[in-house]
């Protein structure tokens, strides 16, 4: 995965849902996850990348991911060596309570990308991040291998 406007070029492994039902985050902070359970890119709905906006060791792979902004490009490769270009269409903050998640991991309509990190205040004793940082983008282009 490639976001030029943020210096982000990263490895996307495969994530599921734990057995409580929480989305699974990639094990590497420098990497970037896809939901493996809903949309693939460039398919109807909305595909979804997940990944951490730090670490113990500093910032990790979405670590910017807040400072995008509409229009920005995003070009995520298959396995198979396709490349599908998306475009930011918006960028917005929910505190974890109200995650939208019927909009984030939609399986129908329009093919699109939502990216998930973590945002808004941190605090240990609540569990962590209290928000997740969440950039729509719209399907631009596919490019075959």
């Amino acid at each position: 995965m490639r976001i030029p406007a943020i210096d982000v070029s990263a490895t996307v492994t495969s994530l599921g849902i734990h057995p409580d039902r929480t989305v699974e985050v990639p094990a590497n902070p420098d990497q970037a996850g896809w939901y493996r359970l809903g949309s693939h890119p460039g398919q109807a709905g909305s595909a979804v990348i997940l990944g951490h906006v730090d670490s113990t060791h500093g910032p990790a792979v979405f670590y910017r991911l807040r400072s995008l902004t509409r229009g920005d490009g995003i070009a995520v490769r298959a396995s198979d060596g396709s490349i599908t270009h998306f475009e930011v269409t918006s960028i917005s903050t929910y505190a974890n309570a109200d995650f939208p998640a019927q909009k984030v991991y939609r399986s129908t309509g329009r093919p699109g990308l939502a990216l998930v990190t973590c945002g808004g205040r941190y605090d240990a004793a609540h569990g962590g991040y209290q928000a997740n940082v969440v950039v729509f983008a719209d399907l631009v282009s596919n490019e075959p291998r």
